[in-house]
């Protein structure tokens, strides 16, 4: 028992010295709380994973630029000295931050898009807990995403005729070394927010949003209103993959269709068929009567071809916004060559229609290019008018066809206060020679706002836009509250209503109450049909000035047949209100006689000319004769004395006698001296030409069947036979009874009687003489009613006279046997002649003149 106890008792000694030995170890270890055994920390601290990776592309804009360590680091190491980003425009600025092992670099701004590349470094002055810094700087680099942009879309911005039935589609761009470019589809299926169509008003159109691809389209829920603006819209809420959305929202505007669907037509072409004296350096251009698919209107479908059948080179381009497609020739056409315009069946429009049939026209050159610069005639609303509704489309009429492709919201801008752009829809219509901005949204009430047209607009030769007879810029003021909007309603129409008796190649016109959008007087609202309610082939033409429609027939009605003519509800004026009844009767009929009446005369290319001297040449005498067209004599350029031409020609000008010619100056030989170009053997042919075919018209003109006297036709006030002055007289052919015609006892009046292709023939053996003595003395033509001064003609035996106290406005061709005079030495009164002075056998003499050449 004893021996149990002490092993028990030695064991639990053991165990006491084991437990002592132990405390005693832990005590020497700890040092009593005094002394630490440590190990050192040498190993340097590196990077174990970055954003973005290094190497990537397709990063956000706003990223979270990051580097994570494998261990903890020092934060007071961790600053913008140490952790940089840096881009094409050098460091990025921005502030860094740590947070456990992780180093973070925030951008102040967003990145810049499109592929650019950074580069993030951290450098060798970062540490770690320990104070041990990286062996070498981490260096790496990445690419961000592209912000999305609309590629295209479908109608294309500024489209005219499109279909009623279409879908409206936008086209991403994408980029295939950033797959993040993609567009994000699900951003976009939400018609409410991101992908939307208005009409009228701002009135959202229902519908639904689809996604393939890059594509979106929007597909509406039920067929669009005929002949109606309509709004898309993509908003900003529209992200690729990085979560990037659109910069901007992107806005587009389109027109539908005036009329139910039909295959489409040629409605004008420039030149017009059978055009002759056309410039050998213009563009050629057909307008469709709906918006084509573009991608059938091209060298294979819009040919020219020359003598032979031989086809000329050239470019095609189609410009939605009207509907016009243009030909344009490599070099500049042959001198007096006719060719052969046309457009074949592959043209199509939107819905896959093609023309029924080719349409082929003709048109023979002159000898000359243009060099006449276009100008404003008119503008709506007017300069500085006040009291604009808010809804009001802004339009301009210009002298003459211009180039279609340079319409455009470059070049024909509205702004507000503070020169603010405003966005809208800008479309030229051919059939008129006029531009419509129509603004995507309501204006503003009580507000400035300034038109310009640029001059970027040019004509079809190229020449661009120069001051014109109307302000440009011009200002107007909006309405301090919506006015009350009227309709437009037909006030005449020509032929009247149960007309009988009218000529087979008469044309059709209606004249309207107010000012009407061009864009919807076309084959599609204006139409005439005979018996059977078959349609008659025609073109249509917008007169911005009288507000004067014109249906032209292809080619002559029948003889003693009925026909309706009618303009539906489709026509609009240019604040979008539809026709309205109440005024002259629409439809109306009328009935065609037994035979045609002559047609107005050809110019050929003497239509070019201001002035031509025969063979004795031209007289300017003082420094405010402008020619705005050219002139030209058989004679030597000696002949033709106090002028200079754009191609820098100078004609024995003096300081006293200095006169423009804003086109060429056609003469024989010699040349003028200098450096002048001119006076060879082609210019020489250019004026032969010219005046053989004044010639020409001239003999046209004396052989005009049945002119009245107008001191015994009804209607035009009787008085002297030989005396127009204070008359007023309708379309027709007028003969001297004694011989001679003045207009002196007051100004003569010319009422078209609504029909812009309305004519008159002014028919004397002897002189004509405009004006009387004395500073009151000057005359003037007066046009009305659609009357134009291309449409006037005076057939003179001998001389012309045209207001030689200076001052006043004539109209219209003369052609004289022994040439004419305006104004008298010393006058400073600036006469304007509206037409041409065209002399057969004896000079031409201006004094301060200027005279601006109708469009053929």
């Amino acid at each position: 028992m004893s021996s149990n106890l002490e092993g028990t008792s030695m064991r639990k000694s053991r165990v006491y010295q084991m437990g002592f030995l132990t405390v005693l170890l832990v005590f020497f270890m700890a040092g009593c709380g005094k002394e630490t055994i440590n190990i050192p920390d040498t190993t340097a601290p590196f990077v174990v994973s970055t954003t973005p990776a290094a190497g990537a592309t397709g990063a956000a804009l706003n990223p979270t630029i990051s580097a994570t360590f494998n261990e903890a680091m020092a934060p007071s190491t961790i600053s913008t000295t140490t952790f940089t980003v840096a881009g094409p425009g050098g460091p990025v600025a921005g502030t860094v931050a740590l947070a456990a092992n992780t180093a973070t670099f925030t951008p102040t701004t967003p990145l810049a898009a499109q592929d650019t590349l950074y580069t993030a470094t951290i450098t060798t002055g970062v540490q770690d807990a320990d104070g041990n810094a990286m062996a070498d700087a981490y260096i790496w680099h990445f690419e961000t995403t592209e912000i999305p942009s609309v590629a295209s879309v479908s109608p294309a911005n500024g489209a005219t005729g499109v279909a009623v039935n279409t879908t409206i589609s936008a086209t991403f761009a994408t980029d295939s070394d950033s797959p993040n470019a993609a567009i994000k589809c699900s951003t976009l299926n939400s018609p409410a927010t991101t992908f939307t169509l208005t009409g009228p008003g701002a009135t959202a159109v229902p519908g639904t949003v689809s996604c393939a691809g890059a594509t979106a389209t929007f597909s509406p829920a039920a067929v669009l209103a005929f002949n109606t603006v309509y709004t898309a819209t993509i908003t900003t809420g529209a992200q690729n993959l990085a979560g990037n959305g659109l910069v901007a929202p992107f806005v587009w505007t389109f027109r539908t269709n005036p009329a139910p669907p039909t295959p489409p037509t040629v409605i004008s072409t420039n030149p017009v068929n059978n055009a002759i004296g056309v410039p050998i350096n213009q563009k050629v251009a057909a307008t469709f009567s709906e918006a084509m698919n573009p991608a059938t209107i091209n060298s294979t479908t819009f040919t020219l071809t020359g003598p032979g059948g031989v086809a000329v080179a050239g470019a095609v381009t189609y410009v939605v916004a009207g509907s016009t497609a243009t030909f344009t020739p490599a070099a500049n056409l042959a001198a007096l060559t006719t060719y052969v315009a046309t457009i074949t069946t592959g043209a199509q429009d939107l819905a896959g229609n093609a023309l029924a049939s080719n349409y082929v026209w003709t048109f023979t050159t002159g000898a000359a290019p243009d060099t006449t610069s276009p100008t404003v005639i008119a503008t709506i609303p007017t300069n500085m008018a006040t009291g604009v509704p808010f809804n009001q489309a802004v339009s301009a009429t210009f002298s003459e066809a211009m180039d279609p492709a340079t319409i455009n919201a470059a070049t024909f801008k509205l702004t507000g206060p503070g020169t603010t752009p405003v966005a809208g829809l800008v479309a030229y219509a051919a059939v008129g020679n006029s531009a419509t901005f129509t603004p995507t949204a309501p204006l503003l009430p009580s507000t400035v706002y300034t038109a310009t047209i640029t001059t970027g607009a040019k004509d079809l030769a190229g020449n661009p836009l120069v001051a014109g007879i109307a302000p440009n810029p011009w200002t107007f003021t909006t309405a301090a509250t919506a006015p009350a909007l009227t309709a437009p309603i037909i006030v005449s129409t020509n032929p009247a209503n149960a007309s009988v008796g009218v000529a087979i190649n008469a044309t059709v016109n209606a004249t309207f109450s107010k000012a009407m959008n061009p864009l919807t007087i076309t084959t599609g609202t204006f139409t005439v049909t005979g018996p059977g309610g078959v349609a008659v082939a025609g073109t249509v033409a917008y007169d911005a000035i009288n507000f004067i429609a014109t249906f032209t027939p292809s080619s002559n009605l029948a003889l003693t047949t009925t026909y309706t003519a009618t303009i539906t509800t489709g026509a609009q004026d240019l604040t979008g209100n539809a026709l309205a009844g109440g005024g002259a009767p629409n439809p109306w009929i009328f009935t065609t006689g037994a035979a045609a009446v002559p047609a107005a005369v050809n110019l050929g290319t003497a239509g070019l000319f201001g002035g031509i001297g025969g063979a004795a040449g031209l007289t300017n005498q003082g420094i405010l004769t402008v020619v705005n067209g050219d002139i030209g004599t058989t004679g030597a350029s000696t002949l033709v004395t106090g002028f200079h031409d754009t191609a820098g020609n100078i004609y024995t000008e003096t300081p006293l006698n200095i006169g423009a010619v804003n086109g060429e100056i056609d003469t024989c030989p010699p040349p003028p001296g200098g450096t002048a170009t001119e006076g060879n053997a082609f210019t020489c042919a250019i004026a032969t030409q010219a005046l053989a075919d004044a010639n020409t018209a001239y003999n046209t003109l004396v052989a005009f069947p049945g002119g009245l006297d107008v001191s015994t036709c009804p209607g035009c006030g009787g008085g002297l036979a030989g005396e127009l002055g204070n008359r007023t007289l309708a379309p027709g052919i007028y003969k001297s009874a004694p011989g001679t015609y003045g207009i002196t006892a007051g100004d003569l009046t010319l009422d078209a009687q609504g029909n812009p292709n309305a004519f008159w023939v002014f028919q004397m053996a002897t002189s004509l003489t405009v004006g009387i003595a004395g500073p009151t003395g000057a005359r003037n033509v007066i046009l009305i009613n659609g009357a134009q001064a291309k449409n006037v003609y005076w057939q003179v035996g001998s001389a012309a006279t045209i207001n030689a106290a200076g001052g006043g406005t004539f109209v219209g061709t003369v052609i004289a046997q022994a040439g004419a005079t305006t104004s008298t030495a010393g006058n400073l009164v600036i006469t304007t002649i509206n037409g041409r002075l065209l002399g057969l056998n004896a000079s031409v003499t201006l004094v301060n003149t200027v005279i601006n050449v109708p469009a053929l």
